[in-house]
């Protein structure tokens, strides 16, 4: 609930009275006379230093004039027997100005006064000197800070609308320079909106207020949360209801913000719980003292309940973490850890949009949602990976959709699914060294966000999201490519069907389609996939590893850079001895991780090998030792590899654009074809086909 001290707000209202003018002894008299009299036109110096200058009648300042006074007091306009009276104009000696109506003297009628130190002006009714009627005020040179409506006696009363620097707005009654009755106020910053009674200046009364859910935080609602009820000096108090954004509804007694006596909750599945409230709690035994749990603290939180610290965006979904807590200490452990998030809030909000937008084109509602890709690219560039999680056991951990979905790239993360999984994270990271804090989950989510969220998210790395304008273009060949993985994880798939790949099955797929050269060798590949390891140097320490798509799309992109790099003259500078080296050298890696020669063996040749992973894995292992992996022409040796920094972006669009269409593409294409022609031919023999790559994974 946010409190209305800036409703309460009273401006600077340092207006100056006026003073009629009083009888005066003429010292001196420069003009126009008539049987003795002042009449006409002329000048009068008066005892004490005042001066007039106009029209006299029969003696009396009478018509248009400027009367100035000693003390600098300055009045032109007309008079009525020495009176100001009608049209005038007041300018005081600091510079304030009125301009309008006068009565002997006094603000009278319609006029506008603008306040030369602070630049408060204002244009309308008065009366005996004081603002009173309609009138519109502005407190600030900018004319930001306004108000228009009633006033009585200089004070906001009776209805009107008031700006605020901030840009929020109030529009009903008013009293005593205070909302006061029935009105509207908006909080532009907040997103609130409030419909209802108001009492010096807070909610207080029957009224509605509204919490806005912005799309660009990351909400998938098109609704927004709405309470209808009862207020008691700001706050819910008394019978009201609570519309949540996610389709909950709650009905039924308030006390201080909180659901508190009977009513009646309307889950968004259908689910009724009728009852009794506790600060929020449902209970489901008063007596005993047993709670049901709030949306919250179930197997399945309700985005927007009322019972945390957090709004409906950033709910937290760890109920399986809070399950390894002893349940006296999980109320805590998830209130302390939501203390934490709700302190980082703006940081992770900036972090989730950032990485909402990688790789986006322009929206003209600005509107982006994480996809898993982006989230994975977040995890890479704040080095999770280093401390033993791979992306794909972090899938795992944050599992929410069936397991054909479970590593798809295109899966929607909103905010309160990142917040959730970085919380697991932390905790899968460092909970052994945190066991004696007090807090275990609010010490790792804070060690995670001190130690590598906060220095280094948005420092984006890898070959995709490096080049913005790059990666919009690159982003479309996502699906195609995403297609060659699933592919191939059938092809490799694991006794328990992963939907993954290895770094090991991803080099034999650059193998099956034939994309090896003597520039995209299978040492260029290692190196590529080991850039963003602990260890970079260490290639063998990433074979065995699960990939995700990210990395799989990346090392494509990588490997773009190699292939169809321009490297002039390297060719026949290296001469054809090189050129029989390289692919003798290649020709023997092959065999060493093989055990025989290139040519693809048949079924026949896979029958009976025992412990075809140990085998694979022992004869991967060997080769990479090797000099054939790291030598002089390797990733980093004369074949060099052009950095997307060391040339323009529309090269390096080129690349890819030539690597996806001219390269993997169209061999992909070709062995799935080829392996569908020898599928049916093998089918009518009454046979079944492998595939090159189905017979190698077999083999070993």
């Amino acid at each position: 609930m946010v409190n209305s001290t800036d409703i309460k707000q009273r401006e600077n209202e340092d207006l100056h009275e006026l003073s009629s003018v009083v009888r005066l002894i003429v010292q001196r008299y420069e003009g126009e006379t008539c049987e003795g009299q002042f009449h006409g036109d002329g000048l009068a110096c008066f005892e004490g230093g005042h001066m007039y200058k106009g029209m006299f009648s029969k003696g009396l300042m009478d018509g248009r004039g400027v009367f100035t006074q000693a003390g600098g007091l300055k009045y032109e306009g007309e008079f009525v027997c020495n009176q100001p009276m009608g049209e005038g104009t007041y300018i005081w000696p600091d510079g304030s100005t009125y301009k309008g109506e006068v009565y002997k003297g006094i603000r009278q009628g319609t006029g506008t006064y603008t306040c030369a130190k602070n630049c408060v002006s204002y244009t309308g009714q008065w009366d005996q000197g004081k603002r009173h009627g309609k009138g519109e005020m502005y407190y600030n040179q900018d004319k930001t800070s306004w108000y228009k409506g009633d006033w009585v006696e200089n004070n906001r009363e009776g209805c009107g609308v008031r700006c605020y620097p901030s840009g929020n707005t109030y529009s009903g009654e008013w009293k005593n320079n205070l909302s006061h009755g029935e009105g509207t106020m908006n909080w532009l910053k907040l997103g609130e909106a409030y419909v209802g009674m108001w009492q010096n200046g807070v909610q207080h009364g029957q009224g509605t207020h509204t919490w806005i859910l912005r799309r660009a935080d990351g909400s998938q609602y098109i609704k927004s949360n709405q309470y209808t009820g009862d207020f008691i000096q700001g706050q819910r108090h008394g019978q009201g209801t609570f519309y949540y954004a996610g389709g909950a509804v709650y009905e039924g007694e308030w006390r201080r913000n909180k659901k508190h006596g009977k009513g009646k909750f309307t889950f968004k599945d259908g689910r009724v719980f009728e009852g009794d409230f506790m600060n929020d709690q449902m209970m489901t035994d008063i007596l005993n003292g047993k709670r049901a749990p709030t949306p919250f603290c179930g197997p399945s939180p309700l985005p927007g309940s009322d019972s945390s610290v957090l709004g409906p965006d950033m709910t937290l979904n760890i109920d399986y973490l809070l399950d390894k807590i002893p349940s006296r200490n999980r109320d805590t452990e998830r209130e302390q850890v939501e203390y934490v998030v709700l302190r980082l809030a703006a940081d992770l909000r900036s972090v989730y949009s950032f990485y909402s937008r990688l790789g986006q084109a322009h929206s003209p509602d600005n509107t982006f949602l994480l996809s898993r890709l982006q989230l994975w690219r977040l995890l890479k560039d704040c080095y999770i990976h280093h401390h033993g999680l791979t992306l794909t056991k972090i899938d795992n951990f944050i599992r929410n959709a069936p397991t054909t979905e479970l590593h798809s790239p295109f899966a929607p993360i909103l905010l309160r699914g990142l917040l959730s999984c970085l919380v697991v994270v932390a905790y899968h990271i460092y909970h052994k060294d945190m066991e004696s804090q007090k807090n275990l989950l609010a010490a790792c989510f804070s060690k995670l966000m001190a130690d590598n969220i906060l220095p280094n998210a948005k420092n984006v790395k890898g070959f995709l999201f490096r080049l913005p304008g790059c990666a919009v273009v690159a982003m479309n060949y996502l699906k195609k490519c995403w297609e060659i993985y699933q592919a191939y994880c059938k092809v490799f798939k694991s006794p328990r069907d992963k939907q993954t790949l290895s770094c090991g099955h991803l080099l034999w797929m650059f193998k099956d389609l034939d994309l090896l050269d003597r520039n995209l060798t299978v040492g260029t590949l290692l190196q590529i996939l080991a850039s963003e390891g602990s260890d970079p140097s260490n290639f063998s320490s990433c074979l065995d590893l699960e990939i995700t798509f990210l990395e799989f799309f990346e090392v494509l992109l990588g490997s773009a850079e190699v292939k169809c790099q321009q490297v002039s003259g390297s060719l026949e500078e290296e001469g054809l001895e090189t050129e029989v080296r390289r692919d003798l050298h290649e020709s023997e890696a092959i065999e060493k991780m093989t055990g025989k020669s290139q040519e693809s063996p048949t079924a026949q040749d896979n029958v009976g090998q025992p412990d075809v992973q140990t085998k694979f894995d022992e004869n991967l292992q060997n080769a990479v030792h090797t000099e054939d992996y790291t030598g002089e022409e390797g990733y980093a040796g004369k074949t060099r590899r052009v950095e997307a920094k060391d040339h323009e972006p529309e090269l390096w669009m080129q690349m890819i654009h030539q690597f996806f269409n001219h390269f993997l593409f169209p061999a992909y294409e070709h062995n799935k074809l080829v392996s569908k022609k020898m599928e049916e031919q093998l089918h009518k023999n009454g046979e079944k086909h492998i595939s090159p790559a189905e017979s190698e994974a077999v083999y070993f």
